[in-house]
């Protein structure tokens, strides 16, 4: 550690011992919500988590692990398994999302980085697409984010712009887009007076074209590609405020405006993926495409973006190693980036290699996950049991992802045993724990298969045209668990009631706090407290 020993070292805790192993276990998509038949944590058999659930208020609670919580701009924004990992492992609510975004165009520090300069190589000879929800709702998209856009590279030798927008009809008033469309028109028409040939491209309803997620029906991006790269629609119009279509060819430059991942994975993976079965692309121009942001960090998708995740330094597992502890880390390939990666402040590789170890066991591949539901969770409770019986480390960190994987799927029987194979893995895991006196820390990163229905504005299941119920596939706003025990845990540790709006990025200090350490003084305060008994 060299002339840093004094930067990392950490205080020893006044009334928590050191040595003690401990397993901290990430259910990934596993919110808290009420029980239904759509709950899928309900409907399972989850013994484990249910006798967890016993503990409260002391041994169990729960976090918040969406919104501002983890860096999102509102508290209307799910959140996900890599802002949630950031989260878990830093300690701190780092600015994510369009909150980034916002940061990087304000400062104009998005135009410094190597996406932009990327994409700038076609200015001169090539048209600048930008394809994008216009919108003002704020869920996947921002209209005055991309107007901000529009003013940069207008300053910064673009020639030809070609804007591809996507109409909401979901996160804002139904007719809103004609007052957006009037909006982008005049700005287009300001970057005219200047010599640049701006103009609307293409325009589709984001149902309908381009914004499809999860792989649910490649057609709607198939429109998309279309209308956009072959400039090929069912209508042609002379109208701004309808469309003018504008195909993408060789040498053009392409940015997909939205924040949000969710919707872009999709469009994403044809615009960038030279072997693609999705659909008949009919050609594959050579063009220099980035995202706003990287939607995909395991998939590592785009490769180019305009706005790079956010700089996070200091990380628990940093300062763990630095100070001694001996880690192991896992999860099947989906989540093995998040034990790692994303834990350690979308950083790669180890800390000390003679510290740690980390784990990839392969995910299933070539099927849907919900074809096997119960994926890897019992080979990495057995991996992370081995680890602790080994004796060799004194953190044990996994992350089980079916309720999330699955339950994206929107199978809802299939999610159910996603959840029990989950509590099963759980149960290896404590039982571990329990032999060698160690102590366990469960929570999640995020809601997914506590609710798998779309719901009317009073609550209830949102029913279809055909009267059949609208399965949700996505994320939730739900509040996830947190449970500490074993028997290596100190008699009087207990959650404080002090901290009511918790969330994952406290998680850390709390962790840090049962290896026997007082966590950095600027990291979200520790969820635990000693009582003397």
């Amino acid at each position: 550690m060299g002339s840093t020993d004094a930067e990392w070292k950490l205080a020893d805790h006044p009334k928590l011992p050191k040595g003690k192993p401990i397993a901290v276990v990430v259910l990934d998509g596993w919110g808290e919500a009420n029980a239904d038949q759509y709950n899928c944590i309900h409907t399972a058999e989850t013994p484990t988590m249910d006798s967890l659930k016993k503990g409260a208020p002391e041994r169990w609670r729960l976090v918040k692990a969406h919104g501002t919580a983890v860096g999102l701009p509102s508290d209307d924004d799910m959140g996900n398994s890599e802002v949630g990992h950031n989260a878990l492992g830093a300690g701190r609510i780092f600015a994510q999302g369009a909150k980034l975004v916002d940061l990087a165009l304000e400062s104009g520090k998005i135009y410094d980085g190597e996406g932009f300069k990327y994409i700038q190589e076609s200015f001169a000879n090539g048209t600048l697409h930008l394809i994008g929800l216009l919108s003002d709702g704020g869920v996947h998209s921002r209209l005055d984010q991309l107007q901000l856009l529009l003013k940069g590279v207008s300053e910064r030798g673009v020639k030809r712009v070609r804007v591809h927008i996507l109409t909401d009809g979901r996160d804002v008033l139904d007719g809103s887009s004609v007052g957006f469309v009037e909006t982008l028109e005049n700005d287009l028409a300001k970057l005219r007076e200047k010599g640049i040939d701006a103009r609307i491209a293409s325009g589709g309803g984001r149902m309908h074209v381009t914004m499809d997620r999860y792989e649910n029906d490649w057609n709607v991006v198939k429109r998309g590609w279309d209308a956009q790269v072959l400039g090929e629609a069912p209508y042609k119009f002379k109208s701004a405020l309808e469309a003018a279509v504008g195909p993408i060819v060789d040498g053009d430059a392409v940015v997909t405006f939205n924040f949000r991942a969710d919707r872009m994975v999709m469009i994403a993976k044809s615009l960038e993926y030279e072997n693609f079965d999705k659909f008949d692309r009919v050609r594959f121009p050579k063009i220099r495409y980035a995202g706003m942001l990287q939607y995909d960090g395991e998939l590592k998708l785009p490769s180019h973006y305009l706005v790079s995740p956010p700089e996070i330094d200091r990380t628990s597992g940093e300062y763990l190693v630095h100070n001694g502890i001996r880690t192991f880390a896992c999860s099947e390939t989906v989540k093995f980036g998040h034990v790692t990666f994303f834990w350690n402040g979308n950083r790669s590789g180890y800390f000390n290699q003679q510290l740690e170890e980390y784990v990839e066991i392969p995910s299933d591949s070539g099927i849907t996950f919900n074809e096997k539901p119960k994926m890897k969770a019992l080979e990495i409770g057995e991996k992370a049991r081995d680890a602790i019986l080994s004796r060799k480390f004194d953190q044990i960190r996994v992350n089980l992802p079916n309720g999330d994987m699955v339950g994206h799927t929107g199978d809802i029987e299939a999610t159910v045993v996603a959840c029990k194979a989950a509590d099963e893995a759980v149960k290896m895991i404590l039982d571990a724990i329990e032999q060698v006196g160690g102590i366990y820390l469960v929570t999640a990163d995020h809601g997914n298969a506590e609710d798998m229905v779309k719901r009317d504005k009073s609550g209830k299941p949102a029913l279809d045209k055909e009267g059949k119920i609208q399965v949700l596939t996505s994320h939730t706003l739900q509040p996830v668990p947190i449970a500490i025990g074993g028997p290596g845990l100190a008699p009087g540790v207990r959650f404080r009631n002090d901290v009511p709006t918790g969330g994952l990025a406290n998680v850390a200090a709390t962790v840090m706090n049962l290896h026997g350490f007082v966590a950095p003084g600027d990291y979200e305060t520790t969820l635990i407290e000693v009582v003397d008994k």
